[in-house]
C-alpha cells in the first residue's frame, strides 16, 4: 500500500515533469494550470489502472498449479463506472500443489484454498473436498483424522455439483 502511494506521487510529478518539458519545447506557450492538472490526471490515471490490473497482475504470478475458481466484481454508488466495468476486489484460489488424497477416502481430496483481497492477506485454508457426495468441509482444530484416514468432527457443506472449486479439485487427474 506504501509502494502504491509512492508510485501515484512519482506518477504526478512525472506528468507534470512531461508537461513541463513541452512547455519549455514550445517556449511557454502552455497556461500554467496545465502543469497540476496533469500532475492530477497522471494520479488519478495510475490509481484507475492500479485497482483495474490487480487480479491480472496477481494472476499472470500464479504458479501453473494454482486455479482462480471464482473473482469477486464490485460496483459502488461512489465509482458510477464500475456498473459498465466491474472492479474485481476478491479471488478465491485453489493450489493444487497440496492436494492429497488417501487410498481408503479415494473420493476425498485435501487441498488448500486461498482467499485473495486487494489490501488483505492472502489467506490459505485447508480443505477436504468429497467428489463423490459433491460435499466440502474445511479444516479447523475441531476436525482430526481417525487412524483410517476418515474425518471427525468436520461439519460438511453441500455444493452444487458445478461449484468452481469443487469441479477444479475433483476434474483434476
Amino acid at each position: 500500500m506504501l509502494l502504491e502511494l509512492i508510485a501515484t506521487v512519482v506518477m504526478g510529478f512525472a506528468a507534470a515533469g512531461c508537461v513541463l518539458i513541452l512547455n519549455w519545447i514550445l517556449g511557454g506557450r502552455l497556461p500554467k494550470w496545465l502543469i497540476p492538472l496533469a500532475a492530477g490526471a497522471g494520479m488519478i490515471g495510475f490509481i484507475v489502472w492500479s485497482e483495474y490490473s490487480w487480479s491480472s497482475r496477481i494472476i499472470d504470478t500464479l504458479p501453473e498449479e494454482v486455479s482462480v475458481v471464482s473473482q469477486n466484481e464490485v460496483r459502488n454508488w461512489y465509482r458510477p463506472w464500475t456498473y459498465i466495468w466491474p472492479l474485481t476486489n476478491r479471488m478465491t484460489l485453489v493450489d493444487h500443489r497440496f492436494d492429497r488424497r488417501n487410498e481408503a477416502f479415494p473420493d476425498h481430496v485435501l487441498t488448500a484454498v486461498v482467499l485473495m483481497g486487494r489490501w488483505e492477506p492472502g489467506r490459505q485454508v485447508p480443505v477436504v473436498f468429497d467428489c463423490a457426495q459433491s460435499l466440502r468441509a474445511d479444516m479447523s482444530a475441531d476436525v482430526v483424522f481417525t487412524d483410517d484416514g476418515a474425518l471427525e468432527g468436520a461439519d460438511w457443506l453441500r455444493l452444487p455439483e458445478d461449484d468452481p472449486a469443487l469441479r477444479a479439485v475433483c476434474d483434476r487427474e
